[in-house]
This record gives structure tokens, C-alpha cells and sequence, in this order.
């Protein structure tokens, strides 16, 4: 049996309002997020997304993280086009190695079955 120790996410983003403070620039939501800019722009990773009852919707693998979680929010990427709304929050892990990204990825979505992954799955 190989065993494999996940790592600690680098940064989890919740949705949420912003409370404006005086002096502070209100920072236009996306899809209900606000924290977008703690998510690299130049590293890649892993990212998880997360329902309200913090059931594991969807992994991904990117080669540029924030780039490609945008796409999902834009885009008509298919695993979870219908299911934009019910993501709440948003694991990143800084994984620079490309085959560290892929065992890691088929790893998660296995182990924590994944709700809207489709291809690699093995259960």
C-alpha cells in the first residue's frame, strides 16, 4: 500500500462580503470572492473546491493556479459549469513539480471522492 501525506493548504479563500473600514478601497466581489489576489499568479498547484457543508466538489491541477480557477468562474469548463454557485471555498496547494501535481491530483480525487470529477477516478 503506498501511502501518501497531503500537504497543508497554502491558501483557503472563503466567500464573503467585505466590511468596508474608512480609508480601505472596496474590493469588487467575484463570484462572491474577494480574496482572489492571495492566490498565486506564477506558481502551480493544486486547488479544491468546496460546497457550504464543506463536501469536496472538484480537484484540479494547474501549471498557473489562478489563471485557471478564473477560467472555471468564466469559462464553460465542464465539470462544474452548472455547479458554479454551490463552490464556497477554495483550497490552493503550491505544488510546483508537474508529477507531484498528477499523483497528488488522482490521489484526492480518489481518497476524497470528489463530487463533479469525472476522469481519473478508480472507485
Amino acid at each position: 500500500m503506498i501511502k501518501i501525506d497531503f500537504p497543508k493548504p497554502d491558501v483557503v479563500i472563503r466567500q464573503r462580503e467585505q466590511v468596508v473600514k474608512p480609508g480601505e478601497i472596496e474590493i469588487p466581489p467575484y463570484f462572491g470572492f474577494i480574496d482572489f489576489h492571495k492566490i498565486t499568479r506564477e506558481k502551480g498547484g493544486l486547488f479544491f473546491f468546496y460546497n457550504e457543508d464543506n463536501q469536496l466538489l472538484f480537484v484540479g491541477k494547474a501549471r498557473k493556479v489562478r489563471q485557471r480557477i478564473k477560467k472555471f468562474f468564466d469559462g464553460n469548463i465542464a465539470p462544474v459549469n452548472n455547479h458554479k454557485h454551490e463552490i464556497h471555498k477554495i483550497e490552493v496547494y503550491e505544488i510546483e513539480d508537474p508529477m507531484e501535481r498528477e499523483i497528488y491530483e488522482t490521489y484526492a480525487i480518489n481518497t476524497f471522492r470528489a463530487k463533479y470529477n469525472t476522469e481519473k477516478v478508480f472507485y
